[in-house]
């Protein structure tokens, strides 16, 4: 009789998370060979191999069994830092349009708030990579409490940043329909635009907040053990 060493990786969310990334990944590169390659269409290719990378690492440190100690906190570490590139990198998308749009001192606001965000964002989680590398090494969710208040600060600037980012397209969205005189004209694609965006703002700033309360009742790293996680 055989016995179980553990989840499998294909029967758990984080393959089907991994799934999806590869197939944005395939996707975004059928795309690009269709039109042509540019910034914004980096940031979707970029952030989805990030997501399916980060998955997959998540298994194997938090998940699999027979692991080495010192493998499962290596793959711990890099694992954060692709979900640092995963998820504060899915602000790039306002940033390379905004960079386009923005002149003067507009855009040197809105760069200098941009930047600063980003700076704490990525200092949140290298910090968290740090923690919980230490707790793998100890064992034990000793270091957990800290883990989930930096993962609240982590994901609120991540809201944040998006906020910042939509208040400006909101800006010149209004700004091109008042004083363009073909917008006078057509209004839909501005309109369009702006509701997009405003549903944008919404939905990120309510998904921010949310995944900042529900990680404060995480108990174990990476692991979904109760409603919350």
């Amino acid at each position: 009789m055989l016995s179980s060493s553990g989840p499998v990786y294909f029967e758990l969310s984080w393959s089907i998370l991994s799934t999806i990334g590869i197939g944005n990944v395939l996707f975004g590169l059928l795309v690009c060979s269709i039109t042509s390659f540019s910034q914004i269409s980096a940031v979707p290719l970029i952030t989805s191999a990030a997501g399916a990378t980060a998955n997959g690492l998540c298994y194997y440190a938090f998940y699999a069994e027979g692991n080495p100690v010192k493998s499962k906190a290596v793959a711990s570490a890099f694992a954060d830092l692709f979900w640092l590139v995963q998820e504060a990198g899915l602000s790039f998308y306002s940033y390379v349009i905004l960079s386009r749009v923005l002149q003067n001192h507009c855009w040197h606001v809105f760069a200098g708030l941009f930047w600063t965000i980003i700076v704490i964002i990525s200092a949140l989680r290298i910090t968290i990579a740090i923690t919980r590398v230490r707790s793998i090494l100890d064992g034990g969710d000793s270091y957990q409490e800290v883990i989930d208040n930096l993962h609240i600060g982590y994901f609120v600037s991540i809201a944040t940043v998006e906020c910042v980012s939509a208040y400006f397209l909101l800006t010149v969205f209004a700004s091109a329909k008042t004083t363009s005189l073909k917008a006078a004209i057509e209004t839909g694609l501005f309109q369009y635009l702006m509701r997009s965006a405003e549903v944008r703002l919404a939905l990120l700033a309510v998904i921010g907040v949310m995944r900042a309360i529900t990680y404060s009742f995480q108990t174990t790293a990476q692991s979904a053990t109760n409603l919350a996680s």
